[in-house]
């Protein structure tokens, strides 16, 4: 349940109201890293349903950039006013508040902040910031704890919820104040520009020429929250700027530097890398097809029709592997979609089985598989003879058929029927006696290098072979 959905079924809030409280959780997180506190934001319950007063929970958001011994807030929660006394006086009298919170018997070690966000002079609801108190004797702390409140203060309208994602452990942080000197640095953002030939960051101008001097572009923007990556020095760097309004006039700026250098570097990896591999997989494609193209010529050259024969099938294998590496090559993919690499196999076997005028119908059903290319490649080679044998033995005398693909998705591995409507199996057929070389190969594929079953069935109405191939893993080999 959102913010707006608890203000409106909860509290006393208006449509309005809750969505302003809506637009101020939106940054809790941001602000949570911010001050390495926990942000909550409470509302009293409206009616009188309960024996005593309540508020209620409307959002929490923990620290990523810090550990708490403990949380005592969920969103949705009911919480007793007697419980939260700096709360309940908060919202009376729309003050800010300081204290302690005892969460175990003795424990006090933690401070807690309390702010009132008001609609016009009237308070409706109230910001928490609880932190470690040793967090408070850290340098620049006073800095970030009014620089969080005047954010859940002034963040009213709608925000872009990008900018104000949690900020990481390495994330750099600047705080300026109203006349954009910077007032606070992290130990991270020092670390940054110490790179850049800065050192003491406190008291320059944000915009100074020493700041800027390395940056390859324009990356800020003086009144607007934006986000930009830019080249300084030797660095990749992601700024999110957000500036912070009262009435019109700045008050201080939030500046967040991520270093993405190695993550680009990385990126910029893998798409070499990538690139050269679906290289590979073009090259191998017309090796094969050129192999394909010499079998053809040594076919025609050749008297006997049984040595024809055994070389047209050879091509057809070569062929249907062929349409594998195409696949990648074009699509880069890292996994084969099965139902895109049998309608790829028909299409080059349609018009060299089949009639020219013969009608034949595709159907495919059921949900998807993908699997890596070694398994894909097995998998086009069974399908190429089952589609083989579909068209040369099924279809006899007739000007139409049907071929159809249906998988069934398991956990554990995907039910494959590859099926036809022609004239079916012979009634004493035996897949176990059979001397079909391409039935042979199907067997051998299925259950020796896919580690899976196959069976061969009719069923009154054409052929069904069904195929049951345990799904990829992350260990397999995913290229061929």
């Amino acid at each position: 349940m959102d913010v707006r959905e608890l203000c409106r079924k909860f509290t006393s809030c208006t449509a309005v109201q809750g969505e302003i409280l809506a637009h101020i959780a939106v940054c809790f997180s941001f602000v949570a890293d911010l001050t390495h506190a926990q942000v909550t934001l409470y509302a009293p319950v409206k009616g009188k349903d309960f024996e005593q007063p309540c508020f209620i929970v409307l959002a929490h958001e923990e620290p990523h950039t810090a550990v708490h011994a403990a949380s005592w807030a969920e969103q949705g929660s009911l919480v007793r006013m007697l419980e939260e006394p700096l709360v309940r006086q908060t919202f009376e009298t729309g003050k800010p508040l300081t204290g302690r919170r005892e969460w175990e018997l003795g424990q006090t070690d933690i401070m807690m902040f309390t702010y009132a966000i008001h609609d016009g002079n009237t308070p409706m609801a109230v910001v928490t910031l609880e932190t470690a108190e040793e967090t408070l004797h850290l340098a620049g702390s006073s800095h970030l704890l009014k620089t969080a409140c005047a954010m859940l203060v002034n963040s009213r309208k709608p925000i872009e919820p990008t900018l104000y994602r949690p900020i990481g452990a390495s994330d750099g942080v600047l705080i300026t104040d109203a006349y954009n000197r910077i007032i606070f640095a992290n130990e991270a953002a020092g670390h940054i520009y110490r790179m850049l030939g800065v050192g003491n960051l406190l008291g320059m101008h944000f915009f100074d020429h020493k700041l800027t001097r390395h940056i390859t572009r324009e990356t800020v923007s003086p009144q607007r929250p934006d986000e930009k990556e830019f080249e300084a020095g030797n660095l990749v760097l992601v700024q999110r700027n957000i500036p912070i309004h009262e009435g019109g006039k700045l008050l201080c700026r939030v500046i967040v530097l991520e270093d993405v250098t190695e993550l680009r570097k990385k990126e910029k990896q893998i798409r070499v890398q990538s690139a050269v591999i679906k290289e590979i997989h073009h090259r191998v494609k017309n090796n094969l097809q050129t192999i394909a193209s010499l079998l053809r010529m040594q076919a025609r050259r050749s008297s006997e029709p049984a040595v024809k024969e055994a070389l047209s099938e050879s091509v057809n294998r070569i062929m249907s592997i062929s349409v594998v590496h195409e696949f990648l090559s074009q699509q880069g993919f890292e996994e084969i979609d099965v139902k895109k690499v049998t309608n790829n196999i028909l299409d080059l076997l349609q018009p060299m089985m089949l009639p020219a005028d013969f009608v034949l119908e595709r159907k495919f059903t059921g949900g998807n598989a993908l699997l890596p290319p070694v398994k894909g490649t097995n998998l086009a080679l069974v399908i190429n003879e089952l589609l083989l044998n579909a068209m040369e033995h099924g279809f006899e005398g007739r000007k139409s058929g049907v071929i159809g693909l249906d998988i069934d998705e398991k956990p554990e591995c995907f039910l494959i029927d590859i099926y036809d409507d022609g004239l079916g199996l012979p009634q004493d057929f035996e897949l176990s006696k059979t001397k079909s070389l391409g039935l042979q190969i199907v067997r051998t594929l299925v259950e020796g290098d896919l580690g899976g079953e196959f069976r061969l069935e009719s069923d009154g109405e054409g052929t069904h072979a069904r195929l049951i191939v345990p799904r990829g893993n992350d260990k397999e080999e995913k290229s061929v």
